[in-house]
C-alpha cells in the first residue's frame, strides 16, 4: 500500500500558483485549482476546512491528465515465444510519471484476448485504460494472426466495440509482413475488414499500413479507404510520402484532412522522423494527436514517454497550448470522451502538473538523428481521480522532523 494513501492530503487540497490550462478556452491562466473527494471544486468551498492541504507548484503548468492516444499495455505474461508477440509494458509503471491518466491501447488484443485484458487490467487499474480492438483475432499478442485474412472477424470485433464501454474503435496493423498479395491475401483485406467493423460498431478505425506495395498506395488509404473520423497513425514515419521531392507537403495530405481523416503521431521505435515532421510542421501540417506507441523496445529511447514526444514538438516550435490541446482535448474529442479534458468544477480530478525546464537538451528520432533543444517538460505531480499517483516532490507530506507518530509507518503495515 502506498504510504500516506489514507491521509487527509489525498482527499482535499488546493493547487496554488500554477498556470492552469483550460482546454475549453485553450489558454494558460494563473489561478488556483481545488480538489475534494476526487472532483474539481471551487477553492472557496474547502479553503477553510480542517485538513485541506495546499500544494504550491510555483508556476508549473496544471493540465487535465494527459491522454496517450497510442500505446501497448496488455502484459502478455507467460508467453513462451516472445518473437510472436509485441513486447508490451506495464501501463501504470510508465504512464503516471509522464502525467498520463488515460492510456489508449492501440490494438494489442483482438477478440481472442480482449476479455482477459479487460478483466485482469482494464477493470483493475488505477490508470484509465481505453482500447482499440484489433481486427485480427490474436492481435499483437499473436502477431502472425494479423497476416491472414481468415483471422479477421469484423462482426465479432464490432460486437465487442459496441458492448464494451472502454473500446473506442478498431485497429488494423502489420498486414504485409512476409506475405505477398494474391487472391488469398488481397491488398486491402485488413483495412477493409476493420472499416466494416467500424461501420457496424459506429466507431473509428486506426490504421497502421505500409504504403506502396503492389496494389496498395498511401493515397488510396487516406483518400479512398479510410472514412472521415478514421485515423492514420505513424504519419511521420520514413515510409510515408508526406513530402514531395521539393520537401513540400503533398496536396493529397491536405485533401485527406479536408475530408476528415485524422493523423496520429504514434512515435514508436521506427515511426517518427524529424526530416518528415519538421518541414510538415513548418508548413502548417500538424498531427491531430501526439502519442507514443510506447512498448518495451522504445521506453529507453527514442520515445521514453509522452513528455519526451511533447518536448520534441515544443522545440520544433509548437506553442505549449497547442501541445496540450493535442494531448488532452483533441484526443478526448476523437474518442468521444470530452469529460476527460476538463478542469471545470465537477469534473473528475485527473490532473498533470508539469514543470517547464530550460537548458541544453538533445532529442532523438527513430532514425538515430538528433535535434538540439532548450526546453523540456517534466512531470512533478500526477493526480488520478483525486489520488496522488505520482508525487516525486512529496506534495502535502509533513516534514519528517515534525511528522506525527502516526506517520512513522506506512498504512497497512502489520506489526510483528
Amino acid at each position: 500500500m502506498t504510504a500516506g494513501k489514507e491521509r487527509d492530503y489525498m482527499k482535499n487540497y488546493i493547487i496554488t500558483n500554477g498556470l492552469v490550462y483550460d482546454p475549453q478556452t485553450g489558454i494558460l491562466e494563473k489561478r488556483d485549482l481545488a480538489v475534494a473527494e476526487g472532483k474539481i471544486v471551487d477553492a472557496a468551498e474547502i479553503a477553510n476546512q480542517p485538513g485541506t492541504a495546499v500544494f504550491d507548484v510555483d508556476g508549473a503548468v496544471v493540465s487535465p491528465g494527459l491522454i496517450d492516444m497510442h500505446c501497448h499495455i496488455y502484459p502478455m505474461c507467460g508467453v513462451a515465444d516472445k518473437s510472436m508477440t509485441l513486447p508490451t509494458i506495464d501501463g501504470e509503471a510508465h504512464m503516471f510519471r509522464n502525467g498520463v491518466t488515460t492510456a489508449v491501447d492501440a490494438g494489442t488484443c483482438g477478440c481472442r484476448d480482449f476479455f482477459d485484458f479487460k478483466e485482469r487490467f482494464i477493470d483493475r487499474a488505477k490508470l484509465r485504460i481505453l482500447a482499440f480492438v484489433n481486427i485480427a483475432y490474436g492481435g499483437m499478442a499473436s502477431l502472425p494472426t494479423e497476416l491472414e485474412p481468415e483471422n479477421f472477424f469484423p462482426e465479432t470485433a464490432a460486437a465487442i466495440a459496441r458492448e464494451v464501454p472502454e473500446v473506442v474503435g478498431i485497429k488494423t496493423a502489420h498486414y504485409h509482413v512476409g506475405k505477398p498479395f494474391d487472391e488469398a491475401h488481397p491488398a486491402w483485406a485488413s483495412v477493409d475488414a476493420a472499416v466494416q467493423a467500424g461501420e457496424l460498431a459506429g466507431k473509428p478505425v486506426m490504421a497502421d499500413v505500409q504504403p506502396y506495395l503492389p496494389g496498395r498506395s498511401y493515397e488510396d488509404l487516406i483518400l479512398e479507404r479510410l472514412r472521415p473520423g478514421d485515423i492514420h497513425t505513424h504519419v511521420y514515419a520514413q515510409q510515408f510520402p508526406v513530402l514531395d521531392q521539393f520537401r513540400n507537403v503533398q496536396s493529397f495530405m491536405h485533401q485527406a484532412r479536408n475530408r476528415g481523416v485524422l493523423f496520429d503521431l504514434g512515435h514508436g521505435a521506427g515511426s517518427f522522423w524529424f526530416r518528415n515532421a519538421v518541414p510538415a510542421y513548418e508548413q502548417g501540417f500538424y498531427p491531430d494527436t501526439l502519442s507514443t506507441d510506447l512498448y518495451l523496445d522504445n521506453i529507453d529511447g527514442p520515445v521514453f514517454g509522452l513528455l519526451n514526444v511533447m518536448s520534441k514538438y515544443l522545440n520544433i516550435g509548437m506553442p505549449l497550448e497547442e501541445i496540450l490541446y493535442r494531448t488532452t482535448r483533441r484526443p478526448a474529442e476523437i474518442l468521444g470522451r470530452a469529460e476527460l479534458a476538463s478542469v471545470s468544477v465537477g469534473s473528475p480530478a485527473d490532473l498533470a502538473v508539469l514543470q517547464l525546464r530550460e537548458g541544453k537538451f538533445g532529442f532523438a528520432d527513430s532514425g538515430n538523428a538528433r535535434m538540439d533543444g532548450n526546453r523540456m517538460l517534466e512531470c512533478i505531480l500526477t493526480i488520478r481521480d483525486g489520488e496522488l499517483v505520482y508525487n516525486p516532490m512529496a506534495y502535502g507530506m509533513a516534514d519528517w522532523k515534525e511528522a506525527p507518530e502516526s506517520y512513522w509507518k506506512a498504512p497497512g503495515v502489520i506489526e510483528l
